[in-house]
């Protein structure tokens, strides 16, 4: 079973990812936002780079290379989740988190040529808002993913245990 574990992340991940973004491309208009709730707005922002709306402004060619990156990235985060995602159940999940978050920006660039980012985090202190740059299902599940890898890593029993001798 816990060979199975990332490939059902990975799945989940997809579905609800294309789920809230077939929402929002539905119910909210391209550049238009809704408040939730204090520090949490809605949006419809249609990122054609990458993270934080890098290389947005390139042409064809960069959205290519992006493509070609981004599809090689998640054929080694496959071959990452059949190398070790047996291993322990924690690297199988984070890394079917990050497989799933991958693969479902990866569709968007596929079928519109950018990604739908909805999600807008803020906080309001004082005078002064700060605000995060706007995500999706999909950028989360990856920052979840890459956070459990490092902990994962960092605090492994089997490192302990493979450290040599001092004998």
């Amino acid at each position: 079973m816990r060979g199975w574990v990332p490939w059902l992340v990975a799945l989940t991940v997809v579905v609800a990812d294309r789920l809230t973004k077939i929402s929002v491309f539905e119910n909210i208009e391209n550049g238009s936002w809704h408040h939730v709730v204090p520090g949490l707005t809605l949006t419809h922002v249609r990122n054609p780079g990458i993270a934080f709306s890098l290389f947005a402004d390139g042409g064809p060619l960069t959205r290519v290379l992006l493509h070609l990156v981004i599809f090689t990235a998640v054929v080694v985060i496959a071959w990452m989740v059949l190398r070790h995602g047996r291993q322990r159940i924690m690297s199988g999940l984070a890394f079917g988190l990050i497989l799933g978050g991958a693969v479902g920006n990866l569709l968007d660039r596929i079928l519109y040529g950018w990604v739908l980012d909805f999600i807008h985090v803020w906080v309001r202190i004082g005078d002064r808002t700060w605000s995060w740059p706007d995500f999706n299902v999909a950028d989360s599940a990856i920052t979840v993913g890459a956070v459990f890898v490092i902990f994962t890593e960092i605090f492994s029993p089997q490192k302990a245990a493979d450290a040599p001798d001092s004998d």
